[in-house]
């Protein structure tokens, strides 16, 4: 029997990881925009703490979670591309939800090896992980540089998603949208 949408485990996964990305991305923002000297003199060395301290674990949270869904997508299968996609829909939906997966690992494996290539802690809840790579502060610096650039990307990609997501949910009202809902939509 053909799958008409995707699993519960895959809808759930869908949606806690888009949580914890706009999580990521605006705490994100905050470091970008304030730098670490800024949020320590705006809001304090344990306020300062805590946000890189989220940040870290958010994206640890989305790489785990990330593999998980590989592994769903893989092992449970996906349900076929909708009946009323055109060719070029077709093509939109795999190469934008291609980049988003590589740029969701990519980015927060960016983010672990800039983090311990810079002599951070690599912090995940109380606990530290062991940054993957020795200290170098040059490459550090790129490796950040690069984790901003691709979640500038994934705002992009994102922003793409979500729209195309409405128009099939209340333009077209083809029944796309519904295959990820937690709720109702089963066609």
């Amino acid at each position: 029997m053909q799958m008409e949408r995707y699993t519960l485990v895959q809808r759930l996964l869908h949606w806690i990881i888009a949580v914890l990305v706009l999580g990521s991305l605006a705490g994100g923002a905050m470091l970008y925009s304030f730098g670490f000297e800024g949020l320590r003199d705006t809001f304090g060395m344990d306020v300062t703490n805590t946000i890189y301290t989220a940040h870290k674990t958010l994206g640890l949270l989305i790489l785990g979670l990330m593999l998980l869904r590989v592994a769903a997508r893989y092992g449970l299968g996906v349900p076929p591309p909708a009946p009323t996609l055109n060719g070029f829909e077709r093509a939109a939906s795999a190469a934008v939800h291609g980049a988003l997966y590589v740029g969701l690992i990519g980015m927060t494996l960016l983010g672990w090896l800039a983090t311990g290539a810079g002599g951070f802690p690599v912090e995940f809840f109380s606990g530290r992980l062991p940054g993957i790579l020795p200290k170098n502060e040059g490459l550090s610096e790129t490796l950040f540089w690069m984790h901003g650039l691709v979640a500038v990307g994934l705002v992009g990609l994102i922003a793409l998603h979500t729209g195309a997501a409405m128009m099939h949910w209340k333009v077209k009202k083809d029944g796309v949208m519904e295959r990820m809902m937690l709720w109702g939509g089963g066609r």
